[in-house]
C-alpha cells in the first residue's frame, strides 16, 4: 500500500555528476515541508485538488505523485482517509465509518427510481445519448430527471454524436466519482458485485451484462466536442451563457 518510505520524493533537475547532491538532512527537510504543504492544499479545500495546482505551489523539483501516495499511505486506517479522484485529491471520512456521520435526512435530497436508473446506466454506458438512455430503460426519460442529475453536479454534457441528428452525448463528473468514492471510472462495480450487494435481483435475465465504462474524458471516435453554440442551438443554454431552467 502506497509508495515505498525509501523513495525519492524529489527529482534531480540537474543530472550533471558536478552537481553537488543535498545532504541528507536538508533533503529530508524539503520532503517533510512539501508534505505539510501538500497536506494544508487539500485540507483547505472542500473540492479535490489537482496535483497541478499542488504542484505549483511546491518547492521545485517535487515528484507530486510521490508526496500524495505517501500522504496516502499515512492516512491509511485513520477516521480521514487521503483519496485519489482521477488526478485530483481530498480528505474524506473513513468509508467503515459512515454509519457514526449520519446526516439529517432532510438535508440530502434523494433520487427517484427513475433519476438512479438514468445515472447507472450513463456511468456504466457513456458516452450514451438520451435516445439510448430510452432504449436501455424501456421508457422515455424526462427533462427533469436530467435535470437533477445535472443539477447535482454528476452528469454533464459530454460532446455530439456523429450520426443523423448529432445528438448530445452524456458522462458522468469528477464529482460524481468524488461522491461515490470511486477513484476512476473502472472502480465501478462488476456485475458479480452488485448481486452480492443486493441491487441485482434474482429474476434479471440470464444474457444481462455490466459494461466496463472508457475510463477517462477522451471523446469517443464517433464524438466531437461540444461547444457552446452547440448548446445554445441545442436550447440547453441561452445566449448570454446561462443554463436553461
Amino acid at each position: 500500500m502506497g509508495e515505498p518510505q525509501d523513495q525519492d520524493l524529489f527529482v534531480d533537475e540537474d543530472d550533471s555528476s558536478d552537481a553537488p547532491a543535498l545532504p541528507s538532512a536538508e533533503r529530508l527537510r524539503l520532503e517533510n515541508e512539501a508534505m505539510r504543504i501538500a497536506e494544508a492544499l487539500v485540507f483547505a479545500s472542500a473540492e479535490p485538488v489537482s496535483e497541478n495546482f499542488i504542484g505549483d505551489r511546491l518547492p521545485r523539483g517535487t515528484d507530486v505523485r510521490a508526496i500524495m501516495l505517501r500522504l496516502k499511505d499515512d492516512y491509511a486506517g485513520r477516521g480521514v482517509n487521503l483519496l485519489q479522484v482521477d488526478d485530483h485529491w481530498a480528505f474524506r471520512t473513513a468509508a467503515d465509518l459512515s454509519f457514526a456521520i449520519r446526516k439529517d435526512d432532510a438535508e440530502a435530497k434523494k433520487l427517484s427510481r427513475a433519476a438512479l436508473e438514468v445515472l447507472a446506466i450513463i456511468a456504466y454506458h457513456q458516452p450514451v445519448t438520451r435516445a439510448e438512455i430510452e432504449d436501455i430503460r424501456g421508457v422515455q426519460t424526462s427533462k427533469g430527471t436530467l435535470d437533477v442529475l445535472m443539477e447535482a453536479g454528476w452528469v454533464r454534457f459530454r460532446g455530439r454524436r456523429r450520426t443523423p441528428g448529432r445528438p448530445v452525448t452524456l458522462g458522468t463528473t469528477r464529482d460524481f466519482l468524488d461522491h461515490f468514492g470511486l477513484e476512476e471510472l473502472r472502480d465501478l462495480p462488476g456485475l458479480e458485485e452488485l448481486k452480492g450487494a443486493g441491487l441485482l435481483s434474482g429474476r434479471i435475465p440470464p444474457n444481462i451484462s455490466v459494461p466496463l465504462p472508457i475510463g477517462n474524458d477522451d471523446l469517443a471516435e464517433d464524438e466531437d466536442p461540444i461547444t457552446q453554440l452547440d448548446l445554445e442551438e441545442l436550447g440547453l443554454l441561452t445566449p448570454g451563457g446561462e443554463a436553461d431552467e
